[in-house]
């Protein structure tokens, strides 16, 4: 039995967020909604004390690559279409 982890890192912009108060709104509604829709594991990696800016860890576990790879490109797609944030960059890898 083969155990694949698909490991992805978002760079994310915050255009709108004048605090953190306002960061951690859009992060939290984000992430429950990642959590809740691909079934991953996300949480914010880096930058927590900057208004505007975030870095995203999200992981899914499974007995395929390609299944992975697929969820891990439906998050992204996913949060591409979120008008409240700029994906500034995305790194896949997989473990």
């Amino acid at each position: 039995m083969s155990l694949v982890i698909g490991v992805c890192t978002l760079e994310i912009i915050i255009p709108e967020a004048n605090s953190l108060k306002d960061k951690r709104s859009v992060l939290k509604s984000m992430l429950e909604g990642m959590r809740s829709r691909f079934n991953v594991s996300a949480a914010e990696i880096e930058h927590m004390d900057l208004w505007r800016r975030a870095t995203v860890g999200v992981a899914c576990i499974s007995n395929s690559r390609t299944f992975a790879d697929q969820v891990l490109a439906k998050v992204v797609d996913w949060v591409e279409a979120n008008p409240r944030i700029n994906l500034a960059g995305v790194e896949v890898e997989f473990l």
